[in-house]
């Protein structure tokens, strides 16, 4: 693709699509900033985001915030316009193997141990993608000879063509962000468009125990490597008893592992396949697995305060992820459930949180919809807002109980983000005396 003096159309003006940007003014590029935001970039006008603005573009970039199915670009297509998303803009001058990792819960953590992993090991890699620092601004820093760790949302793989990973994970795939893909299929399709570009020297590390990631391995001529927390897989990483194995020889003991729930141990197992893949013995990648903390907002210990634990899981931004992190613990939870919906089905929480809930704290716009999934199998407490939940919380739990934040909603009703919320969950029982 050629970029000197070509008129590219960025739409989104947050983290990915400033990354953008600067790499397309540093190819020599002209570029265009549109948003559904107005504003100003230094001496760039971020212009308003309608078909009218997009008139003279040769390529457009989107932002993984941005559908690619918008009418707007479905005719911007039609009239043969090249549309393609900032991880694909990256990987045309991405140096070095790319590892990447996606899923519809778990991929943070995975991320983030796999980068741990490495570096304990010895391996040079950086990480990026959909956490922390976007693929386009890990150019600079990358070399043919370091790993890139990336981790890729829905979002980023609906529009990808040539984008390729080396090692490429899926770690799950259930329900979520329908409001966005419209159906399940939809969704899992794109995520299985991380495996479509992969070639026969390449790695797909996919759970066995889950059926779509399964499916993904008869699309992909990569050699699949498997992980399963049940022990059914016919080869490669799984929990037998309490100890994890490769090929039936144990490396690591679930006890090792500082991370709760079982959600975690196949996480874990993930990721010690990728590192292992990328070179890592697996008696170093145990020694790296006892030092690895988490990441924050995922089942994140807060506080304990009069034998109440206060635990931060702002990340379960959908109904799975909150019954793993409901999975994690024995009982006595006071739960914090909402926020913006994304055209989930709430049902499936109402068996677990009738056996291990004293209640659910409900918060933000979905609370009716919740309400209306969950009424008579655990007791509901309309709280609208946090700060009531976390002080309802407080009065009413009892020594020995967990209060939980593990909304399945998305934070944009009321929070610009999920970290966000979680950090005022943070603070907020940080404050209670």
């Amino acid at each position: 693709m050629q970029f000197t003096g070509k008129h590219f159309v960025v739409i989104g003006a947050k983290r990915s699509g400033l990354a953008a940007i600067d790499l397309l003014q540093k190819q020599g590029a002209r570029v265009t900033a549109i948003d559904s935001q107005p504003s100003s970039l230094g001496a760039m006008q971020v212009v308003a985001q309608t078909e009218e603005n997009l008139k003279g573009a040769d390529v457009i970039v989107l932002s993984p915030g941005v559908p690619y199915d918008l009418p707007m670009l479905e005719n911007a297509r039609a009239r043969g316009i090249p549309t393609i998303g900032e991880i694909e803009l990256a990987s045309y001058f991405l140096k070095g193997p790319v590892i990447g990792v996606t899923g519809s819960n778990g991929k943070t953590t995975t991320t983030a141990l796999t980068g741990h992993l490495l570096q304990q090991c010895g391996i040079r890699c950086q990480v990026g993608g959909n956490i922390g620092t976007a693929a386009a601004s890990l150019i600079e820093s990358s070399s043919p000879e370091q790993w890139n760790v990336l981790e890729l949302s829905s979002f980023q793989l609906e529009s990808i063509e040539h984008f390729h990973a080396s090692i490429a994970a899926c770690l799950n795939v259930t329900p979520d962000h329908l409001d966005r893909h419209h159906t399940f299929e939809i969704y899992a399709n794109a995520k299985g468009r991380l495996f479509d570009t992969q070639q026969e020297s390449d790695f797909a590390v996919l759970n066995y125990d889950d059926a779509v990631c399964r499916e993904f391995a008869s699309r992909t001529i990569a050699r699949t490597v498997w992980f399963s927390s049940t022990g059914r897989a016919p080869a490669g990483f799984s929990l037998s008893g309490e100890a994890i194995q490769f090929n039936g020889i144990a490396f690591l003991s679930r006890s090792q592992i500082r991370l709760r729930g079982m959600h975690n141990v196949e996480n874990v197992m993930a990721a010690a396949a990728i590192a292992h893949l990328a070179g890592a013995r697996l008696e170093d990648i145990a020694t790296a697995v006892t030092s690895f903390p988490g990441v924050e907002h995922r089942i994140e210990f807060v506080r304990k305060l009069d034998g109440v634990e206060y635990y931060n899981d702002s990340k379960a931004t959908n109904v799975d992820a909150t019954l793993k992190a409901v999975d994690a613990f024995p009982g006595g939870l006071w739960i914090i459930l909402g926020g913006k919906d994304k055209g989930s089905d709430y049902t499936p929480l109402r068996g677990p949180l009738a056996e291990r809930a004293k209640g659910a704290l409900l918060i933000g716009a979905a609370r009716p919809l919740i309400q209306n999934a969950l009424a008579g199998a655990v007791p509901l407490t309309d709280c609208e807002t946090l700060e009531n939940a976390v002080a309802y919380a407080r009065s009413h739990a009892s020594s020995g109980d967990t209060v939980l934040l593990a909304p399945a909603c998305a934070s944009f009703d009321q929070f610009e983000n999920y970290e966000r919320r979680g950090e005022r969950f943070k603070h907020l029982v940080a404050e209670l005396s």
